[in-house]
């Protein structure tokens, strides 16, 4: 058996020069595939590869990928602004040797807010390039990570699925074997209930007819039993496929609730009812469980 589920962690913490990155995967159950992306701004080319390369990978599931960047030990370059400078300067000669006032000194001037600005490093073309591989490079392992924790944690449900397929299986074959459902024992029961209608005074040939035909086909649970043991059979072949099937095992586990109750309301033996009520139970349980699957 080879499914995936649909939720998972993935984390990936790599370096490039003076910057520290991480990537992180997550994601939980979804109709259909929706990507999350939350990156630092600049990053657009970074961005459009991953959406591309997320879409390639993943079916489903609400999908969060996340991506910090932080600069370590990165060398400061200073600017300072001359014009600035030179008209604070000019200020400064005017009034030299004012009553009350300092000399203002050169210090003091490239204090003064303006004057002198720190910048980061502006990679160019090329650095830029080279940190935008590295860091897809990283996506990209980060994604195997998720994707294998995915797997493992499908490989976990296909065993729970299995097992609910087994129970199911035991069920509908405990029902096809019960002596309620032997034509002997039906034709009983039609003609208990068929001396009851003859009773009545109000009730015509035609209506005695309607009823027993009504009657004959209730009794009968022949075509639900054997539309379960087709359903028991896709589903297998569904877990041991290598696709992504959880939209198709969620269509059959509807399939699977439909048999099952009509199985219950045509039933009028209390032990196919015992056994039509155990059937649904599992089939609520297998429904929950194929949610997850991708």
């Amino acid at each position: 058996m080879s499914l995936n589920s649909m939720t998972g962690f993935a984390r990936f913490d790599g370096t490039a020069g003076d910057s520290r990155f991480a990537w992180e995967i997550r994601s939980v159950n979804g109709r259909g595939l929706d990507l999350r992306l939350r990156l630092p701004s600049g990053y657009d080319a970074v961005e459009a590869a991953v959406r591309k390369r997320g879409a390639e990978v993943l079916s489903r599931g609400n999908v969060s990928i996340n991506l910090t960047v932080t600069r370590e030990g990165a060398t400061e370059v200073f600017r300072i602004n001359e014009a600035l400078l030179a008209s604070l300067i000019e200020t400064a000669c005017r009034f030299s040797g004012k009553p009350g006032l300092r000399d203002a000194s050169i210090d003091g001037l490239m204090a003064v807010r303006g004057v002198v600005d720190v910048v980061e490093h502006v990679p160019d073309e090329d650095e830029r390039k080279s940190f935008e591989a590295t860091l897809l490079k990283g996506f990209e392992t980060a994604l195997v990570s998720f994707v294998e924790a995915r797997r493992s944690e499908g490989e976990a449900l296909a065993r729970i699925l299995g097992g609910q397929i087994d129970e199911i299986e035991r069920l509908v074959s405990e029902a096809e074997a019960l002596p309620a459902r032997t034509p002997e024992a039906i034709k009983n029961r039609l003609l208990e209930q068929l001396e009851v209608l003859l009773k009545r005074d109000d009730i015509d040939q035609q209506r005695l007819a309607q009823e027993a035909a009504m009657l004959a086909t209730k009794a009968d649970v022949r075509e639900e039993l054997d539309r379960l043991k087709a359903h028991i059979a896709q589903a297998r072949e569904l877990l041991a496929g290598s696709a992504a099937v959880g939209r198709r095992l969620d269509f059959l586990a509807q399939e699977f609730n439909r048999e099952a109750n009509t199985l219950c309301s045509k039933s009028n033996d209390t032990v196919l009812t015992r056994l039509g009520l155990s059937l649904k139970a599992t089939v609520d349980q297998f429904k929950e469980q194929v949610q997850n699957v991708e």
